[in-house]
């Protein structure tokens, strides 16, 4: 376990600094928590702006009061995560520090995360994002996850389907996406309808496989109790007892998107995950995803989770891509706009 060393105390009012001192009992696994060469601790010390030193089993943490109660917090969750057993890689200090960012987000105490139990093992969430989407999806019968590639948004909503599956809470997962691809060019691709298909679904396959023992994917499958397939195969049916995800469900139409919300039976979920900055869908064509969100966001029993850039758990440079067209995007927004305002000026004065 750690604890705060005796000497360490909060700042004296008007103190700009804080240091505090952590006590790790455990030498076998304190490695695992500095990471080779301390690269860990180097890690927590750039994200959070904090000074970190070791010496025999303590961390020292200096800076400012937030910043250290950031960086104390992190320490204490990997701490914890080694202490069940748990392995501790980069992944793990990148989630530790955002969970752990009390000036960009408010977050839940640790020991109150939700997690998604499989047989696989426990899914926990890898930022405040994922935890408010965690919670909604063991809370709400229809749930949409909405926000940029990287966040988790399909991943979780797979483990949830996985682990109701396996608790017997439903009896069968149906995943879908829509293949905006299709039609004519769908055709000329090699192989049988499952063969043109298969490549729009491959995100879902890879997520099902990484949650289910090795061999059950396909057991499961061929029995019916997992089922894979592109958007258009739900009309006309009842789904009863199902946990349905749709992918990419920017690329609905609105007609499609209230197809598929409306094939919900009794004792069945539905999770809607997709991502507004990338529509593939035709000029003009509005995106059904969108549609929904603004019909139905605050209707009982649906929840709305929307995820932020600072959500994005892939490869940190991928966080940094989403910012950087984020800005490109504000920015020529705003040209719009003051160009849109010279354009109303310059009439005005022709009319004046």
């Amino acid at each position: 376990m750690t604890h705060l060393s005796p000497h360490s105390a909060p700042p004296a009012v008007g103190q700009a600094s804080r240091a505090v001192t952590l006590q790790f009992g455990n030498n076998a696994l304190l490695p695992m928590l500095l990471g080779d060469h301390d690269r860990h601790l180097v890690r927590i010390e750039q994200a959070l702006g904090v000074r970190l030193s070791c010496r025999g089993n303590r961390v020292a943490i200096s800076g400012e009061p937030s910043r250290v109660e950031s960086a104390q917090v992190a320490l204490q969750g990997l701490w914890q995560k080694l202490e069940r057993g748990e392995s501790v890689g980069r992944g793990d200090v990148e989630a530790a520090i955002r969970l752990a960012d009390t000036e960009n987000d408010p977050r839940l105490p640790l020991s109150d995360l939700p997690a998604i139990r499989t047989r696989r093992g426990p899914v926990g969430p890898r930022s405040p994002g994922q935890a408010a989407y965690m919670e909604a999806l063991a809370s709400h019968e229809m749930v949409f996850g909405v926000g940029p590639a990287g966040t988790g948004k399909t991943y979780l909503a797979v483990a949830q389907a996985v682990a109701m599956l396996q608790a017997g809470k439903v009896d069968r997962i149906i995943l879908s996406r829509p293949a905006v691809e299709a039609g004519e060019r769908l055709g000329f691709l090699p192989g049988d309808l499952k063969d043109k298909v298969d490549p729009y679904l491959r995100p879902l396959y890879d997520a099902l496989n990484d949650l289910l023992p090795n061999g059950q994917l396909d057991k499961r499958m061929t029995n019916g109790e997992i089922e894979v397939a592109p958007l258009a195969f739900m009309r006309g049916r009842t789904l009863a007892h199902a946990y349905a995800i749709l992918d990419e469900a920017q690329n609905t139409t609105s007609v499609q998107m209230k197809m598929f919300l409306t094939r919900m039976g009794e004792g069945t979920r539905m999770v809607i995950a997709g991502d507004l900055s990338q529509v593939d869908l035709p000029p003009g064509t509005r995106s059904g995803l969108r549609d929904a969100l603004e019909t139905l966001e605050g209707v009982p029993g649906i929840g709305v989770v929307r995820f932020a850039r600072r959500d994005v758990v892939r490869h940190p440079l991928v966080g940094r891509i989403v910012e950087a067209y984020e800005q490109r995007a504000e920015a020529e927004g705003d040209t719009r706009r003051e160009a849109n305002r010279d354009t109303v000026a310059h009439r005005e004065g022709k009319h004046a």
